[in-house]
């Protein structure tokens, strides 16, 4: 897993000018809180608004973020004022806090707005728990998280725009037909039901720190929709949150607060938390984890008895997950793992093309954008297929098909990046061939995606001619074949079984 997360391939640097970036912005961003004049849990607040800026706002082009990120205290603000005004009515403020659940998770089917948007109410009501606002304390609060999303937003639009002047990628979002119909509302209400759960368990648990195991509940289904993605996800956050307390056994509670360690751990933290979130959940939980615990020595409450309490809190909030996914409405990963799949085989005939559009001098093509598409379709696919390669799933069989599917799919992406990078290359040549190879990829593909009862008469055929004298056939001949191995596990029972 460790391996994973540091030679996981990342096109464009991307991931890494993220977390860079992100470590740059939130810096600016508490440094403003300070220089006015604000106090620790203002800072914290507009930490933590710069930081759900930066991280969730993914639209795919820029203007749309800057709508985003402007959109964000329009939504937070009121939840705010709504969390800090039932601060002492804890009935209420129960209520409208599993409401706020349900309704950010139901807030995803605007795609990536809304659930940027669904993501920033919910933790802007999360803060006010965590700090225990009080409705005199929201003029505050305001400021801080005005001023923090300028200070961000400086940095992300103004001073290191890196997306700009790039080809928007297609944010892959789960279609809402073929069984899946109405996901975000079954997902809404799954949410709701397990934060509710974990509310009542957690508040026996501790009526002052509840609150963990709602946050739990909630960030084990981002990014989810089966429910065997939700339970693998529950287990890798118990799993993340764990190792991440080590951190605070190790270094917060012997820092206790102090401003320099302090400040240089929430760092690393922060260029870990964006650099792993799309290779490794459990280890982005770590980081989270870490941060978390340096900010409790900071505010000076972390002791021993607090790490663990942050364990059980989190167990409570996974099992309220897993519970919601199994009772309430649930969606099978056969459905999910069948379509992401498909998704990732026509992106990666699309990135095939646009090469041989590039090689071909064709105005305007570019494949790097649909590489990166197809980089976040694997992570997707990764995820969707997890239950059924986590050593927890008991069946041989369909364990060893999940893995040479990925395997095959991995293969497939190695090719199509470097054909992207011999495409990339002004020197390269085009060769007549190019087009009859990407046309037996584009009929690969369909054969592969087409429906189950056609599947096996059309299975794809591969050229058998080498083509060593060019660089980019090698390559389109590697992905042929590659995509005629997959053939066998997908046609295998007609598809990977959930």
């Amino acid at each position: 897993m460790l391996k994973r997360v540091f030679v996981a391939p990342d096109p464009g640097r991307l991931r890494l000018y993220s977390a860079t970036r992100a470590v740059v912005g939130i810096a600016l961003a508490v440094a403003v809180c300070g220089l006015v004049g604000h106090s620790l849990e203002a800072a914290i607040v507009g930490g933590l608004a710069a930081l759900l800026a930066l991280f969730t706002v993914l639209d795919p082009t820029v203007r749309g973020q800057a709508v985003t990120t402007a959109l964000l205290p329009v939504v937070g603000i009121p939840v705010l004022a709504v969390a800090a005004a039932l601060h002492d009515h804890p009935l209420a403020r129960d209520a409208a806090f599993v409401a706020v659940v349900g309704a950010g998770v139901y807030a995803r089917r605007w795609g990536p707005r809304g659930h940027s948007l669904g993501v920033f109410a919910f933790m802007t009501f999360f803060a006010a728990q965590f700090l225990h606002t009080v409705p005199s304390a929201l003029p505050e609060l305001y400021v801080a998280i005005l001023l923090s999303l300028c200070a961000s937003s400086f940095v992300r639009f103004a001073v290191w725009c890196y997306e700009r002047g790039r080809l928007p990628a297609a944010s892959p979002a789960l279609s809402q037909e073929r069984g899946l119909s109405r996901v975000t509302t079954r997902q809404a209400v799954q949410a709701a039901a397990g934060a509710a759960f974990a509310l009542g368990l957690g508040q026996m648990l501790s009526d002052q720190r509840w609150y963990w195991a709602v946050g739990a509940t909630w960030w084990v289904f981002v990014n989810t929709v089966s429910r065997g993605e939700t339970l693998v996800r529950g287990f890798r956050r118990v799993f993340g949150t764990v190792v991440g307390i080590v951190v605070g056994f190790a270094v917060a509670i012997p820092a206790a607060g102090a401003p320099v360690p302090t400040a240089l751990v929430v760092a690393v933290s922060v260029f870990g938390i964006f650099y792993t979130a799309a290779v490794s959940y459990s280890w982005m939980m770590f980081f989270v984890t870490a941060m978390a615990s340096m900010l409790y020595g900071l505010l000076g409450v972390l002791d021993a008895s607090l790490l663990g309490l942050r364990v059980a809190e989190t167990a409570v909030g996974a099992l309220g997950a897993v519970l919601a996914v199994l009772l309430v409405l649930p969606v099978t990963t056969h459905a999910v793992t069948d379509e992401w799949i498909r998704r990732a085989l026509h992106c990666v005939h699309a990135c095939t093309a646009e090469a041989a559009a590039r090689l071909a001098g064709t105005p305007g093509a570019d494949p790097g954008p649909r590489v990166a598409e197809l980089e976040t379709l694997l992570t997707r696919v990764r995820l969707a297929v997890s239950p059924l390669v986590h050593p927890l799933h008991f069946g041989r069989e369909r364990k060893a098909r999940a893995r040479e599917v990925l395997t095959l799919l991995d293969a497939c992406a190695r090719e199509v990046r470097s054909l992207a990078a011999v495409a990339s290359d002004p020197d390269a040549s085009h060769d007549a061939r190019l087009s009859a190879a990407c046309w037996r990829v584009e009929a690969a593909v369909e054969a592969l995606t087409s429906p189950q009862d056609t599947r096996r008469a059309s299975r794809p055929q591969t050229a058998v001619q080498h083509a060593a004298e060019h660089p980019a056939l090698a390559h389109l001949h590697d992905l042929e074949r590659a995509l005629a191995a997959m053939a066998v596990p997908l046609q295998r029972e007609g598809a990977l079984p959930g």
